[in-house]
């Protein structure tokens, strides 16, 4: 009962990243799109806002799948963890 428990949680925790930066790319993409409306102005806190989800969102998958990388020896070397004498 307690692994597949386990698992559903650290689904969650990689989709919700996924849907954040998701998000964020969408709403810069909107923010850009906003220009060739009639108005002609950008809406640059909604570009700023999206950015910054989006740079949260990818930057923690980045850095899950980095240490899980590093944790199963799969990165090159000078990104493996240095050993203590």
């Amino acid at each position: 009962m307690r692994a597949p428990f386990y698992r559903f949680i650290a689904i969650l925790l990689l989709v919700i990243p996924g849907l954040t930066a998701t998000y964020g790319f969408l709403a810069m993409k909107d923010a850009i799109f906003a220009q060739f409306n009639t108005d002609g102005h950008m809406l640059w806190g909604k570009f700023f806002l999206g950015l910054v989800l989006f740079l949260i969102g990818v930057s923690f998958i980045g850095g899950w799948t980095f240490f899980r990388d590093r944790k199963r020896n799969y990165v090159a070397p000078r990104f493996k963890a240095p050993r203590r004498k």
